[in-house]
């Protein structure tokens, strides 16, 4: 059977036969395309002659109706920002009811009742599900560095005759049926630019490339028995694959082009996916969830309405903090919100004071607002503003050049960043009591061994950036059309030897032996002592280990890096080597 026949039958079976004219106004289908698969329908014995449901009818509907249902909640939605910060997305809640108790809500309402959620981000707000609808809660630990492929994965043993939903879509309809008779996937009957996917004249779902016009996907589907056994054999060849770590689990519905399920077209303005905070304010502008701490932070410190907060969008996520961008009466800006643990790794108070006493340097872009106690903090957008490129060299000397003339103003404050005590109270913070890395206490030892050396040779501190990495430095042109460079992020910045700032650049940008030596060059056009070089190599490999165990406090709060974690503990390793070359070879020479 087609898929045109399959749909007639079962309009067949939900609205009993009255005759051909009106099954194809209930069916949308012409009276031609009726007429055919009526009489095909009769000749392979799913209906009698009268157009009655026969035994092999009956049969095909019990074989291919749905049982259960997997509802994917893993996500932190960061485009949700700021209301991610605040509550998991599956609860947001609309016209009085949260989407993915609406979801169980329609499910139950069709006689599903197996259904599982697997869950990830706030996984704990999910709970009461549990006690509420008796669902079971799977939890998957890799939410943050894997895309829901994996997610689906976990319960790949659960697919057959299962309905597969994202969290975050509402639907005015019950998009769920009591009876299926084939595999489906929704999509609206919007056309857009922003998908990879169109129905053809078969009711296929194929792909095309991104730019086309095609259906906006939902990502709602059903997979019969046998679909669902396959996809179920794909995700557990496709989630071993790395390159697939950052997948839609739909990878794992197609067959070279072609989704191998047909498509289910529903109304746009019935359907919603909830994907940020403006989407949710045009769907239901009283949603409880608008109300958000963020927006009326900005609201009160910018003088204006929360509703005149616009065009929020997620920004890169940073290493340290979550930031997002908005629009107020035609200017852009960014509000910051510090990120998981740093209440424990950065003071506010004293990031405060040092905006205070740069805030007339023209160093830094420009701040609207900070508050000191909780680390919030909005500033001004610099349009067409780019990070440095730390493998152009005339980048890199501008900003060596830029964070001298810095170091030179001999600003100060009442704090200093000590990297040897903030070694170990990273250390302090971890869950486990022992490193990941098994030779961790060895290579502890030998990099506080470089503290002496350090000691012996330090320059007067003066305020020192501290987090001076490539992505920091801003080029951009201001009103007069001047390039000019801004160093941005100063949480971290505190009372120093200058040349820390130089061992950041190096460990972040990933700078191999001689790139690191250029940009000590490029700091030092007139040349510098080896004794100065020794001692940046000794920062070099402190910073490094710093910064790694910074890695391992933030992974036992779900956040991963990794190849940057695994290359700052070879940074404190491999250049508390060179850095006693260099200090054997200046005092064999004393």
């Amino acid at each position: 059977m087609n898929k045109q026949e399959l749909d007639i039958l079962l309009c067949i079976k939900e609205t009993p036969f009255i005759n051909q004219r009106k099954l194809a106004e209930v069916s949308g289908y012409s009276l031609g395309l009726v007429n055919a698969a009526l009489k095909n329908l009769v000749s392979e014995d799913f209906l009698t002659t009268s157009y009655e449901l026969t035994k092999k009818a009956s049969a095909y509907f019990e074989k291919t109706s749905p049982k259960r249902a997997v509802i994917l909640a893993a996500g932190a939605g960061i485009r949700m920002v700021p209301i991610n910060t605040e509550t998991q997305k599956a609860l947001l809640e609309i016209k009085g009811e949260t989407l993915i108790e609406r979801q169980i809500k329609q499910l139950h309402s069709v006689g599903i009742t197996d259904i599982t959620v697997v869950s990830g981000y706030m996984k704990e707000r999910l709970e009461f599900l549990i006690d509420k609808y008796d669902i079971s809660l799977v939890y998957n630990p890799e939410y943050f560095t894997k895309n829901n492929l994996y997610s689906l994965y976990l319960v790949r043993k659960k697919l057959e005759n299962c309905y597969v939903i994202p969290c975050d879509l509402w639907c005015k309809e019950n998009p769920f049926n009591k009876t299926e008779v084939y595999p489906w996937y929704m999509v609206t009957d919007e056309e857009t630019i922003n998908t990879d996917i169109r129905v053809n004249r078969k009711g296929q779902l194929v792909r095309i490339p991104y730019s086309s016009i095609g259906n906006k996907m939902l990502g709602i589907c059903y997979l019969d028995a046998e679909l669902g056994a396959l996809v179920s054999k794909k995700l557990k060849v496709l989630a071993r694959e790395a390159k697939y770590s950052n997948s839609f689990w739909e990878e794992a519905l197609y067959s070279d082009k072609k989704m191998l399920c047909y498509a289910k077209i529903v109304p746009a303005n019935d359907n919603f996916e909830i994907n940020t905070f403006e989407q949710l304010r045009d769907i239901d502008s009283d949603s409880l969830h608008l109300k958000s701490e963020k927006i009326n932070i900005i609201a009160h410190a910018m003088n204006c309405k929360p509703e005149d907060v616009v065009n929020i969008k997620i920004q890169k996520k940073g290493m340290t903090n979550r930031s997002f961008l908005f629009s107020l009466k035609g200017k852009r800006y960014i509000m910051r919100i510090p990120g998981e643990g740093t209440d424990h790794l950065i003071n506010r108070r004293e990031e405060a004071n040092v905006y205070n006493t740069i805030w007339d340097k023209h160093l830094s872009d420009d701040i609207i607002y900070i508050n000191p106690e909780n680390g919030y903090k909005i500033t001004e957008f610099l349009n067409g503003a780019r990070p440095c490129d730390p493998f152009n060299e005339n980048d890199v000397k501008l900003c060596m050049k830029r964070l001298r003339e810095f170091h030179n103003m001999n600003l100060k404050v009442n704090h200093i960043f000590d990297i040897f005590e903030r070694i170990n109270f990273y250390e302090s913070l971890w869950t486990s009591t022992e490193s990941q890395y098994l030779d961790y206490c060895d290579t502890k030892a030998k990099v506080f061994s470089l503290k002496n050396y350090i000691d012996a040779n330090k320059k007067d501190y003066c305020l020192t950036h501290i987090d001076a990495v490539p992505d920091n430095f801003l080029f951009y042109k201001n009103e007069y059309g001047e390039e000019e460079i801004r160093l941005i992020d100063w949480e971290y910045s505190s009372m120093q030897d200058p040349h820390v700032d130089i061992a950041m650049f190096i460990i972040y940008a990933m700078y191999d032996r001689e790139n690191a030596e250029k940009l000590i060059d490029a700091y030092f056009p007139e040349g510098v002592d080896n004794k100065t070089r020794a001692k940046i190599y000794c920062y070099i490999s402190a910073c490094g280990l710093l910064w790694s165990n910074w890695c391992e406090y933030k992974r036992d709060l779900g956040v991963e890096f990794g190849e940057y974690s695994l290359k700052q503990y070879r940074y404190a390793k491999e250049y508390y080597k060179l850095a006693c070359e260099l200090i054997e070879k200046e005092n064999s020479n004393a």
